[in-house]
């Protein structure tokens, strides 16, 4: 088993690893060389190694023969991973209302503000948005009380994210306005409205996909 050190390490090499696949340089169905990755995280092979474990285990990265290589995400996946957030993530919604510290609903609000009140050039920064949402998604699932519950979801939300704004840049003023429903259905611990707003704001990803799939 890792020890404290070691497993502290194999997260921050994971961190590192999994922005470089959702963020770049890292494309879908480049080989991934232990050597090479260690070099451009600046950090051993033995944290990367575990790290890397980590990404094959959540099915980000996948084994063909000895070479591991970044998962190509077929809509197909992403349409299932999105159905079982679905399912899950509007239920998490409803325990976490009222369960958020206020000073955590105020800055997501402030961040979500300002991303809207920016310039459509600033906008484009995906890690800025990719932030907010994963404070969001992330937040809920952790103050929902279930370890296990808070696993699964962040795993969904991973492999949906390697198709996400950079897909569907049109959505990203609509993404930001439905989280802040979300945030004001939480802070004001309305569970059912929370539950409504997730629900909602995820059928509009999901719709989005199918509109623009039937365009083509």
């Amino acid at each position: 088993m890792l020890g404290t050190p070691e497993k502290r390490l194999a997260l921050q090499a994971y961190e590192k690893i999994l922005d470089l696949i959702l963020n770049g340089p890292a494309v879908p169905g480049d080989v991934v060389n232990e050597r090479r990755i260690a070099e451009i995280v600046g950090m051993s092979r033995t944290p990367v190694r575990d790290a890397l474990l980590m990404l094959e285990g959540e099915g980000l990265l996948l084994r063909q023969g000895r070479a591991l290589h970044v998962k190509r995400m077929r809509l197909e996946d992403y349409m299932d991973a999105l159905q079982i957030r679905l399912l899950l993530e509007p239920t998490v919604a409803r325990l976490a209302a009222g369960q958020v510290e206020k000073a955590d609903t105020q800055r997501l609000r402030e961040e979500l503000e300002d991303i809207l009140g920016s310039e459509p050039t600033e906008r484009a920064d995906r890690s800025l948005v990719r932030g907010v949402d994963e404070s969001l998604h992330g937040l809920l699932a952790d103050v929902a009380g279930n370890a296990q519950l808070s696993a699964i979801i962040r795993t969904l939300r991973r492999q949906t994210q390697m198709f996400d704004l950079r897909s569907m840049p049109e959505r990203l003023e609509d993404t930001c306005q439905e989280h802040l429903a979300i945030v004001d259905a939480v802070e004001a611990g309305d569970g059912e409205r929370a539950a409504a707003a997730m629900t909602a704001h995820l059928s509009r990803v999901r719709d989005s996909i199918i509109g623009r799939l039937t365009r083509t």
